[in-house]
């Protein structure tokens, strides 16, 4: 069967507190193995152009799985009144992202195709939240793309995001990818130095690349941040990354 015939569709994932959370699930046709990779939305939400990401993987030999982080603010709602909804609220709860992240993760390790190994992947916000639930599950491999708020002083702090990912970084559970715009403010070039310089620090295993004619969001097809020789490296260091990692 040709690698790019694929299946997508929208399931519903029970989560830790019993809710029953929408998903994209996006996988070849075939008996596999496959490795799994959490897609994690931006925070523009769970969107078209966060689909076609998790179908893109589907295309590559990944089974991927994208749930919907904004669901609880605005269920039934469209991306973009949920995601105003989530920025009224003070952001998704750390707690609770870890948690449906975790129950997609086991959602696909449980798969009669799956290969046992499980990645993830997030952009903008979604890029702090695979970050921070590599820090906070068991993972394969983890790419960051572009995350803010990895980095943060005290006062950015709040009840719904009571932490800052770089100070769990001891308890980074896989190899981690980071990409990011060295035009970018959120997070800036000297937060990803800093949050190196504390991968260093602990000898974790990890792999930044910036790019210096980006900004924020440059693999975002369908915004003016787009950045298309950015976008294809990144895309090709995914692939290696992922492909060393989860044995695709």
């Amino acid at each position: 069967m040709s690698a790019d015939v694929i299946q997508a569709e929208t399931i519903n994932v029970r989560v830790q507190d019993g809710d029953l959370i929408p998903a994209y699930l996006a996988r070849p046709m075939g008996d596999g193995p496959y490795a799994g990779v959490v897609v994690i939305h931006h925070m523009p939400g769970y969107d078209a152009s966060t689909k076609e990401i998790a179908r893109t993987f589907a295309v590559h030999g990944y089974t991927a799985l994208c749930p919907n982080l904004h669901h609880r603010e605005a269920p039934g709602g469209a991306p973009a009144e949920a995601s105003q909804a989530v920025r009224d609220a003070g952001g998704v709860p750390d707690a609770r992202c870890v948690a449906d992240v975790g129950a997609a993760a086991a959602y696909l390790r449980d798969l009669p195709t799956s290969n046992g190994k499980v990645g993830v992947i997030g952009y903008c916000s979604g890029g702090r939240q695979a970050y921070l639930v590599a820090c906070s599950l068991p993972f394969d491999a983890a790419v960051d793309c572009y995350g803010g708020g990895v980095v943060a002083t005290p006062d950015q702090l709040t009840d719904r995001t009571p932490v800052a990912p770089i100070d769990l970084t001891s308890d980074l559970s896989c190899p981690l990818l980071g990409l990011f715009g060295e035009q970018d403010r959120r997070p800036s070039p000297d937060d990803v130095a800093a949050t190196a310089a504390e991968l260093t620090r602990l000898d974790k295993t990890f792999e930044f690349h910036s790019y210096p004619e980006a900004g924020h969001a440059f693999f975002s097809v369908d915004r003016p941040m787009y950045r298309v020789e950015a976008a294809l490296d990144g895309w090709q260091r995914i692939w290696d990354f992922f492909g060393r990692y989860l044995g695709a």
